[in-house]
């Protein structure tokens, strides 16, 4: 498949950021909850490019950073400079809650560790149930997880805002990073507002500010135990976003028959929802099969469940010196 390698071509038909106010808390306890999520939404492209247009010089780092990996994927000898098996991520778990349900268990913590373990390590129970078509590209990425610690702080409020990102300022209400040059940090709350509607989660791609680095989730979409409600119990949403954290694209690339900037996954028209059944052709040129099972659309966890080779070369790449992850090597 042809694919362009400006790292701007998706991001400027992302659309502006338009957000609610955090709302004052009534009763805790007893105060309505908003319905949980039916369907996948994603803020990880709007964020990126809300960035780049309040700093140039953002998308500036995100394309060499992007060089850096077409150049690796270009050139076999290069390969050399990845690393095979050795990355472990250290995750801190920043918990904000307002009810004693929003503050989860570290039962439910450790269950999204495990399950980013299996996902990443292709461990995973479905990882058998590619599709013969794709068997030849699914890859074992390699990147371990292991929970460094749990951060919880209580707040009154009722939601987050997505474009202001308080949720990662300890004077706003929030908990600041640890560490973010060599740690994951994943927050986990209870609702992410962005443009007037509810997200799932949200990453901050390689080569922006440590003082926001890391994932955003809600607490209805974390784990696989807890408080995970379905379709998305199963701890997926992590695994997605971790993917955008380490550089991965939506697998549509975020417009008409766009480009994830990876080799081996097909072109797909638009996002996928639900569990679409296989084959699921394209409307793309040449009407190639898309890969609805990659953790990089938009479909249910169930039906999500595997990663390329393609990809896989993408996300070590950040862990080169130059790959805005590099820190995490060592």
């Amino acid at each position: 498949m042809n694919k362009q390698l400006s790292i701007l071509f998706g991001i400027t038909l992302m659309l502006a950021a338009c957000t609610k106010q955090d709302r004052p808390a009534g009763n805790p306890e007893k105060d309505p909850v908003p319905a949980a999520a039916t369907a996948r939404a994603c803020a990880s492209m709007d964020i990126l490019k809300d960035q780049i247009s309040k700093d140039p010089a953002r998308g500036q780092r995100l394309q060499s950073i992007e060089n850096l990996t077409q150049r690796i994927a270009k050139d076999r000898s290069l390969g050399r400079l990845l690393p095979d098996g050795s990355v472990q991520i250290p995750v801190v778990v920043n918990v904000l809650y307002r009810t004693t349900t929003e503050n989860i268990s570290l039962a439910q913590i450790q269950s999204q560790i495990d399950v980013l373990e299996r996902d990443y390590n292709a461990a995973n129970s479905e990882y058998g149930s590619v599709p013969a078509l794709f068997a030849g590209v699914k890859a074992n990425v390699g990147i371990h997880f292991i929970l460094k610690s749990v951060v919880r702080k209580s707040s009154t409020k009722t939601s987050w805002s997505a474009s202001t990102e308080n949720m990662k300022k300890s004077s706003l209400g929030g908990i600041n990073p640890t560490t973010p040059d060599s740690v994951l940090n994943i927050w986990v709350v209870n609702y992410i507002n962005y443009g007037g509607q509810e997200v799932l989660g949200y990453a901050q791609f390689p080569g922006g500010s440590a003082a926001t680095d890391g994932v955003v989730i809600g607490y209805r979409y974390f784990g696989n135990t807890g408080t995970a409600v379905s379709p998305f119990n199963l701890g997926r949403t992590a695994t997605h976003e971790v993917g955008h954290f380490l550089n991965l694209y939506h697998i549509w690339g975020d417009a008409l028959c766009g480009s994830d900037l990876v080799s081996d996954t097909p072109q797909h028209n638009d996002a996928n929802f639900g569990c679409p059944s296989y084959p699921h052709l394209s409307t793309c040129s040449g009407s190639p099969v898309e890969m609805t099972m990659n953790f990089m659309d938009y479909t249910d966890d169930a039906c999500m469940y595997m990663f390329s080779a393609g990809q896989k070369a993408r996300m070590l790449a950040t862990f080169t010196s130059g790959g805005g992850r590099n820190g995490f090597a060592h």
